[in-house]
């Protein structure tokens, strides 16, 4: 009889990660999780723990996934035979959302190679050796580097440049997923830049977006409010205005990947999961100005240590520099194929309300310094609404 009908997971406790295990398990789906333990929990109560916050959100028990204690980045991703075995013997399907952020790093012994590359080629490993035939492999909107046409679902090496590391990282891994000739397919998406819970604010990372309302939150503390405006900014750090970014809720990139796992339709397809609406910079910078004006904790005018504009505009520049390029202009993204699978998820607005209310969320969180539990977190957002909304706000769209 064959058992196998497991999905093995890699990369289920980062952000997406997180929604990723939440929309699948309410969807039935048998999990296999390798986790890496930290030095205060095992592997298993980082995803008991998880589990158990998920379930007081949505309200109704959840499965539990089996849980492997590994590392991606040694060979056979750190685990044992046994476990090797009974994987080969439970496991057809492999879903990878391991990855770095990192931009830049020349040593290839480190971030973003290490995860993205390194650790791609071990799992890969790791599958042709359990026999695994399936794999669903999430990469990056911006495997297009600096294109600025439209670029197809299907387009990735077609000699363009990179904007950073990173980006070559993901086209590397996308590469050696899509030639491994141990699967019988291969299905890959490509969110563009994950923000936070479309609904909640809630997030856990603090990258794009984030990345200025950070900067913008701390060196606010050394400018009095009114000191600097959005749009002048913009200018003084060498943004276009007019340049567009594509800005994507990570509830909604989880609820469209996990249909494509879920879906035989889906398999051998590569998904752009994109915005329909990129947001203009300008717009982007005035929402950055309004929270750290409403939230953050301003210089007073009358502070003898407090700066002017071009001080901070050019500490602005300096710690933004990683970030530069991935400021400018998006090209368009084709999203055939995720219309085809998923157009009936709608891909919610992000507006000045929801971002204010990410902004909020991450000011007030200290950006991750002092991380709240996703209990709190989500549960302290949701606040207000009905007793029944916070559960159907949770709950992802269901896969076909």
């Amino acid at each position: 009889m064959n058992d196998r009908h497991y999905t093995l997971f890699s990369g289920s406790t980062g952000l997406l990660g997180s929604y990723l295990l939440r929309d699948l398990l309410l969807q039935d789906v048998p999990l296999a999780v390798i986790v890496r333990p930290t030095r205060k929990l095992s592997a298993e109560a980082r995803i008991e723990s998880l589990v158990a916050d998920w379930e007081t959100v949505v309200g109704r028990t959840l499965p539990r996934p089996v849980v492997f204690a590994g590392d991606l980045t040694k060979a056979d991703c750190g685990l044992d035979a046994d476990a090797r075995e009974w994987i080969s013997t439970h496991c057809d399907q492999l879903l990878n959302n391991a990855a770095s952020l990192s931009f830049r790093n020349a040593d290839r012994e480190g971030e973003p190679w290490r995860t993205n590359v390194n650790g791609t080629r071990c799992l890969l490993e790791l599958a042709r050796s359990v026999g695994i035939r399936h794999v669903d492999h999430v990469s990056t909107a911006y495997v297009c580097g600096l294109r600025y046409d439209r670029v197809l679902e299907d387009d990735l090496d077609v000699g363009q440049e990179f904007g950073n590391d990173y980006e070559l990282s993901k086209v590397e891994a996308e590469q050696m997923v899509r030639q491994a000739d141990c699967f019988d397919t291969a299905t890959i998406y490509r969110p563009s830049i994950i923000v936070g819970d479309s609904q909640t604010g809630y997030t856990s990372t603090y990258h794009g977006f984030f990345a200025a309302l950070r900067i913008g939150h701390t060196l606010l503390t050394r400018v009095p409010v009114g000191a600097t405006s959005g749009r002048a900014l913009l200018k003084l750090l060498g943004i276009d205005p007019d340049a567009s970014k594509n800005f994507v809720p990570v509830d909604w990139v989880a609820a469209v990947v996990a249909r494509g796992v879920c879906s035989a339709e889906t398999r051998g397809k590569t998904l752009h999961v994109t915005h329909p609406d990129p947001l203009p910079m300008s717009f982007v910078a005035e929402v950055v100005q309004e929270a750290v004006e409403t939230y953050s904790i301003a210089a007073s005018p009358d502070d003898p240590d407090s700066c002017d504009e071009a001080w901070f505009a050019e500490n602005m520049r300096t710690q933004l520099d990683v970030y530069q390029r991935y400021f400018r202009n998006d090209p368009t993204f084709d999203r055939s194929h995720m219309l085809q699978i998923a157009g009936d998820i709608p891909c919610p607005a992000l507006d000045e309300d929801s971002l204010m209310r990410m902004a909020k969320f991450a000011i007030s969180h200290d950006f991750g310094k002092h991380p709240p539990s996703l209990i709190p977190a989500l549960i302290d957002e949701e606040a207000g609404r009905s007793a029944d909304a916070a559960p159907d706000a949770a709950t992802p769209a269901k896969a076909t």
